[in-house]
């Protein structure tokens, strides 16, 4: 949801550390002559677009942290996708948005209009080629995690999960998540009591170790691959 209020937000102090996202994606939305971007700020648990809103715009996080998910009819919450620092997201082939994408912490996006970028796009190949690349990982990302939720076992999908943070996070081999073991749950398929006692299960048996709910050390990545193999 756009908030027009947002155009003058200072950006603050904010989770983490900025990351680059994938190369493809990091240029996507600046350097471009046709390409407008507007960084706005949201608080944590601020609705950036609803489902069923226009798609107008695509955003990246700059800053920050987001969630894109669907309410499902008995009421369940099902998270699809953590945004993290140079993730693009809100890229639609329709006229709406099929999610709606929340702030996790206060977090700072680059906005674009899709229409700019729909015209960038066919004047110049390398723009072609970098949404292509971006929609080919969107959807190798929705192929996982299919895979995830529909064969996996808990064990399997929280190191899975911690795998796939570990990749996307970690600093000098330890990493802090800025979603909450909720938010871990609902992307998981799970109960958030499930991935308490299996993240439990996995420091008692040497292969993390915490500092706090959410910072995290791998002691054992060998491990973690052979359970989700």
């Amino acid at each position: 949801m756009l908030n027009q209020s947002h155009a003058a937000a200072p950006v603050r102090q904010y989770w983490g550390q900025s990351l680059p996202g994938d190369a493809a994606n990091s240029t996507l939305l600046s350097g471009h002559p046709e390409l407008i971007a507007t960084e706005f700020t949201y608080g944590r648990d601020e609705c950036i677009f609803g489902e069923g809103e226009p798609s107008e715009y695509v955003y990246q996080v700059v800053r920050g942290a987001v969630r894109s998910y669907r309410l499902l009819s008995d009421g369940r919450r099902q998270i699809g996708a953590f945004h993290l620092a140079g993730d693009i997201f809100g890229l639609e082939s329709e006229p709406s948005h099929r999610l709606t994408a929340e702030a996790i912490v206060e977090t700072t996006v680059r906005m674009v209009k899709r229409r700019s970028l729909e015209t960038a796009a066919k004047s110049d190949v390398a723009v072609a080629c970098k949404l292509w690349a971006m929609t080919a990982g969107e959807l190798r990302h929705a192929e996982d995690h299919m895979l995830l939720l529909g064969r996996k076992t808990a064990a399997q999908r929280v190191a899975s999960f911690l795998l796939e943070m570990d990749r996307r996070l970690a600093v000098t081999g330890q990493f802090n998540l800025p979603m909450t073991r909720c938010d871990i749950a609902d992307y998981l398929g799970l109960t958030l009591e499930t991935v308490s006692r299996t993240v439990s299960q996995f420091h008692d048996e040497g292969v993390l170790a915490l500092a706090g709910a959410r910072h995290i050390r791998l002691r054992d990545r060998s491990r973690l691959a052979e359970m989700d193999a």
